[in-house]
């Protein structure tokens, strides 16, 4: 082991035939948490920090006038000739004479005509150089921090340090590579053993089994990495609130189409816009409202969504119509199956107002099982039920759910990953999601090297609300929210009026109080006070409050 000495004096005596040499941070400014910014990187050297020197650099080197003492730079192209101002920085006072003699011009010549090699030589204390701006590379070993491999500061350093080079000599320097840089290694490189160096802590994007394992030190298979389709999968809102997927297009499971519910005519028009020739049926009874242009819908009527019409509406003080948006829906009754041969077709085209209101259920023409794939390539969103199960899955969290609702699509840079204890049971880490830092190890895998394991991979991911709105807000098309759908306009027939009936208790009610007011007296009666009056026998604790057909 090395004496103790400061960075500075190390590398002044550092013979560069002897690297790479290791040494450990003993005291220094540099302690524990002291982060310091040079030249755009951080370094943080802490006392017991290992640091393996690889090379060194030239940064200036500074050239001291003996008699004056006057100092200054010498170019880093320096190669021996004379100088003159004109060769020296411009913002620097230069002395006319004297800058160097000609004993170091021939020192220069004779060994090379390079500054590099000058400065390294034996003679170089003779002449009083000084070597205070070097940049030396180095690696560090990851015993506190998770640094960087390679970084590049001053030898100027007040660190002192120690050489541990016969100590360490088998030791391995590991590299920490990001989840986005593990998937720009090379594929050769795959299958390989990795050991996590920092786990993704704060991490509040995924609510699976397998993210609690990624805790720092646990070792990982990583097989292979690539790009997934996947498809981001909700619920409907429940005692348990809502619960959130994203799903492998590789799912295995089978689904079947779910009947849409709409509560408006506008919800409807949102939805024949993503799926044109929307089927529906109505389930509850509307009158018609002649002034607003609102026909009469009766339970079991079938409607086929055509298009979008401005119609006339209710005409303004001037006696011009005013045009409502409106939705052009073909109108037919069920019939039964003895009917359907006998009737003709009665159909007819209305026409519904956006802000109608009303209860409509999708008509779905079959009744059919489809693979995730086949939906996902059909027009998003769905809602869905998933009727069996992924076999390849010990568990699949889809099904049992009453509902799912595919929302979209998107791809993903994922790294397919499994433990050692069970290597055949992989899943997906989405690279994006994930910051989190791991290192190659030169462990051996948890297989014969002849015979690789048949994977299975979990499909299905389950992610948290945080998620879901993360995703919308940085991947999702940022686009306009659709307009509110139009207000309705109450005909004149519609505005509340009293009744008569309303009337007559309002005039009751005042008349009793005023009575009750008349015969109350302020003065007393033989000493006594006059007793309060009962309440009168019309006058009714419920207060006054429109009826239906009043409002």
């Amino acid at each position: 082991m090395g004496d103790l000495q400061a960075l500075r004096v190390f590398i002044s005596c550092l013979d560069q035939q002897s690297l790479p040499r290791i040494l450990q941070v003993c005291s220094g400014v540099y302690f524990q948490g002291s982060i310091y910014e040079l030249s755009g990187s951080e370094v943080c050297l802490s006392t017991g920090d290992l640091l393996k020197i690889i090379g060194l650099e030239l940064l200036s080197v500074s050239c001291e006038e003996i008699e004056t003492g006057a100092s200054f730079e010498l170019p880093t192209g320096y190669s021996g000739e004379p100088l003159n101002n004109s060769k020296c920085d411009a913002t620097r006072q230069i002395p006319d004479s004297k800058l160097l003699t000609h004993s170091i011009y021939n020192v220069l010549t004779q060994r090379s005509n390079d500054l590099q090699c000058f400065v390294a030589s034996n003679r170089l204390d003779a002449w009083k150089w000084s070597w205070n701006k070097y940049l030396f590379t180095i690696e560090f070993l990851y015993l506190h921090t998770v640094r960087k491999n390679v970084v590049k500061f001053p030898s100027s350093l007040e660190v002192e340090v120690q050489d541990v080079t016969e100590q360490f000599q088998d030791l391995v320097f590991i590299t920490p590579l990001s989840m986005t840089e593990v998937a720009s290694q090379p594929m050769e490189s795959f299958p390989t053993m990795a050991e996590i160096l920092e786990s993704p802590e704060g991490n509040t994007f995924f609510n699976c089994s397998w993210f609690e394992e990624l805790q720092r030190g646990r070792r990982l298979v990583l097989h292979s990495y690539g790009t997934t389709t996947m498809i981001l999968a909700s619920t409907p809102k429940g005692r348990k609130g809502k619960q959130y997927f994203i799903i492998s297009e590789s799912y295995g499971g089978r689904m079947r189409r779910r009947a849409r519910e709409f509560g408006s005519v506008y919800e409807l028009h949102l939805a024949s816009s993503q799926s044109p020739g929307l089927k529906v049926s109505v389930t509850r009874h509307c009158e018609a409202v002649e002034e607003e242009g609102m026909p009469a819908l009766s339970v079991g009527e079938q409607l086929e969504v055509l298009g979008m019409a401005l119609m006339d509406g209710l005409k303004d003080s001037s006696g011009a119509a005013q045009k409502i948006e409106s939705l052009i829906c073909k109108q037919t009754m069920e019939l039964d199956d003895e009917d359907e041969e006998d009737e003709e077709d009665d159909s007819k085209e209305i026409s519904l107002p956006l802000f109608m209101a009303g209860h409509f259920v999708e008509k779905l023409s079959d009744n059919k099982k489809y693979k995730l794939t086949d939906l996902a390539s059909s027009s998003l969103p769905l809602d869905i039920k998933v009727m069996t199960r992924d076999k390849e899955l010990e568990k699949d969290p889809l099904m049992g759910l009453p509902a799912l609702k595919l929302e979209e699509t998107f791809t993903e840079t994922t790294v397919l990953t499994s433990l050692p204890n069970k290597p055949d049971w992989c899943f997906e880490l989405p690279v994006r999601w994930l910051q989190m830092s791991l290192c190659f190890t030169s462990d051996h895998l948890p297989w014969s090297s002849n015979e690789s394991p048949e994977l299975h991979v979990e499909t299905v991911t389950e992610v948290t609300e945080k998620f879901y709105y993360e995703y919308h807000k940085l991947i999702s098309k940022i686009e306009e929210p659709p307009p509110r759908p139009p207000k309705r306009k109450p005909a004149s027939s519609e505005v509340p009026k009293k009744s008569p009936k309303s009337e007559s208790k309002l005039s009751n009610l005042s008349s009793a109080v005023t009575k009750q007011l008349d015969n109350l007296s302020l003065g007393l009666t033989k000493g006594r006070r006059a007793p309060a009056p009962p309440p009168p026998k019309d006058v009714s604790m419920n207060f006054y409050s429109p009826t239906k057909t009043e409002m």
